[in-house]
Parts: structure tokens; sequence; C-alpha cells
């Protein structure tokens, strides 16, 4: 992945940088582009890991998940003007999901956002994008790693006074919380998908 602007062969970045709005004006932009420091980034191909995790992670939390809230997998969330990333999954407010054509929700919808470290992008997943989902307001995130191919998730809340998150507690067979809600999942199925 690159992590400094890309020029696009039909598209020129503005002077001052790209904004959260322009990501969906851009014609022919890849899936999956996200937007870091006014900067588009490019995701490479997935490995296994990582897709099988995300889906681990996807139908685990809905099987949990209380009325009134949705998951999604993969879609951008719009942290500020110039802060556009894209966890590999979210918990979002049900009032928040307005239909098939949208392409981003906004922080302050988002209750969880978890990220599934990948290697190439290793040190965004891991210090930048924790770092702007906290001073957006997002109230917890997980940071899943890959420990002898099975996830460990780490697992935070933010402090709403000083915005930081503090690790709540690493969780390697199992993952079984009370917030944001009850969850109940068993890593150790990744076995199976």
């Amino acid at each position: 992945m690159r992590d400094a602007p890309v020029e696009h062969p039909s598209f020129t970045p503005p002077a001052g940088g790209l904004t959260a709005g322009d990501l969906d004006r851009i014609p022919g932009l890849p899936r999956h582009t996200e937007l870091i420091d006014g900067a588009l980034v490019f995701r490479t191909p997935q490995n296994a890991f990582h897709t099988v995790t995300v889906s681990l992670l996807v139908f685990g939390i809905r099987d949990h998940v209380p009325p009134g809230l949705r998951v999604r997998r993969e879609m951008t969330v719009t942290l500020a003007k110039r802060q556009r990333p894209e966890p590999d999954v979210l918990v979002v407010r049900e009032e928040a999901v307005t239909g098939l054509d949208q392409t981003d929700h906004a922080a302050a919808d988002v209750l969880l956002a978890a990220e599934v470290v990948s290697p190439d992008s290793a040190v965004r997943d891991r210090e930048r994008k924790p770092r702007l989902c906290a001073e957006a307001g997002i109230p917890h995130l997980w940071r899943v790693e890959n420990v002898a191919d099975r996830p460990a998730v780490h697992v935070y809340e933010l402090d709403p006074a000083t915005r930081v998150y503090s690790l709540t507690g690493i969780h390697h067979d199992r993952l079984e919380l009370t917030v944001p809600f009850d969850i109940d999942i068993d890593l150790t199925e990744i076995d199976e998908l």
C-alpha cells in the first residue's frame, strides 16, 4: 500500500489535498480506497486469514447485536474533513443506515470499529487508524492480530474525557464481553471457515 497521495489518470488532487467527500467523486477508484490524512490509500489483496477473520467477526457480532444496531463490513467512516478510513467491521446505529447506495457512515453513528491487522498496513492498522477513531469519538475499537493462525482480539474502550483508548483485554480463544453489548464469539471457529 502507498501512504503518499497517488495521482489517478483522470483525476488531479486539489491543492491542499483531498477531503472525505471527494472520495465518492473520483472516477474509477479501486474498491476499498481509503482517505488518510488527505491522501488516497489503496488496499492490496487480502490474505485468507484476514478474509476469514472478518467473516468470523461479522457472523459472531450479528448473532449478538441488539435491536437498533447493524453490522457492516468494509465501509468507510467519515472521521474528519481529511479522514475517511475503511475499518473491516463496524457496528452502527440502525437509523444511520440509509440504503444500499450508501458509501460511508459518520463517526457519531459508529459504536464499534474492528480492524484486522494486515502485514502491508500494520502501522496504519495499529497506530494511525486507532488514533483517528479515538479523536473522532468512536467508543469501542477492536484490533485483531494473527497469532499462530488464530485471531487475538485486542479490545479497547474510549475514555471520553481524554479521547484516548484504554486496553480492556486481549482475547485468544473466546471473545466474551458485556460492552458495548453482550458478545460471545468462539474464535477457534476460524478453523472451520
